[in-house]
């Protein structure tokens, strides 16, 4: 396993991403699936009109609102999961944080398309996304329930910049869609029980169809200034902490925002 996860840290950096087949077990997607749909069915009852209009995913799914207490602990198991953790810090070897959970579904909408982009890019300029992404470093996990169609990535932009034809569609500039293929694009396609890793602001988008349900946790480099975005209720509380196995994804979070 170790040759492998420095085989897989190589293929990261050089490529911005990788993909662990049959990772998880069926029942280990089960349980996590039955967690995750006591999630959204709440979320989408309380969204009604948001979801039915537009929505594509959803956030804070560790968080208070709609979850009790045993299913967060169970999130957050998962989440910090010896599995997973063996992942993240074979990517970001020092202290890396807790950032935040995503849901991703497909739109009501049919005719709403799918786009590229970088996560970047809605919270800074151009200048601010070159420097975005060589400097900083925030991990997508992306585990999903069922199968689905999977992401289409352009390979090796978390650390450049884009060409041309990239920017002219990401931006929707010169007349052209973010929805457009693009000829760098690699699609990936994905089961219940793979997990692919990706760079947070490397160009990608998420392709709707099929029974899309994809949990997405978000993990950062300590090192990086992101503790803002973390919300106080999506963290575990004292109680939980202690029915955590392994809490240091969260301890370190929580050690950020108390020196922020």
């Amino acid at each position: 396993m170790l040759a492998n996860l420095k085989q897989l840290s190589s293929h990261y950096d050089e490529q911005g991403y990788f993909v662990m087949r049959n990772y998880f077990s069926a029942d280990e997607i089960a349980a996590l699936r039955t967690v995750i749909l006591k999630f959204h069915e709440l979320w989408k009852q309380d969204n009604s009109e948001f979801y039915q209009q537009e929505a594509f995913n959803s956030s804070l799914i560790t968080g208070s609102q709609y979850l009790a207490p045993d299913d967060r602990v169970q999130l957050f198991n998962f989440i910090s999961s010896k599995k997973l953790m063996s992942i993240v810090e074979a990517v970001i070897a020092t202290k890396p944080a807790f950032m935040n959970t995503q849901l991703f579904f497909n739109p009501v909408n049919r005719q709403q398309k799918d786009f590229w982009h970088r996560d970047c890019q809605y919270d800074y300029d151009v200048e601010g996304q070159k420097k975005v992404i060589n400097e900083s470093q925030v991990l997508h996990l992306r585990v999903p329930l069922f199968d689905e169609l999977g992401m289409e990535l352009v390979p090796g932009t978390h650390k450049r910049w884009d060409n041309e034809e990239e920017y002219n569609v990401r931006q929707e500039e010169q007349g052209r869609m973010s929805s457009e293929n693009l000829s760098t694009g690699k699609k990936v396609s994905l089961a219940a029980g793979d997990l692919l890793v990706f760079s947070a602001d490397m160009i990608h988008r998420g392709l709707y169809g099929l029974d899309r349900l994809a949990l997405d946790i978000l993990v950062f480099d300590s090192s990086a200034d992101y503790v803002d975005y973390v919300d106080d209720d999506c963290l575990p509380d004292t109680a939980m902490l202690a029915k955590i196995i392994d809490p240091r994804l969260f301890l370190n979070t929580m050690t950020l925002k108390l020196q922020s």
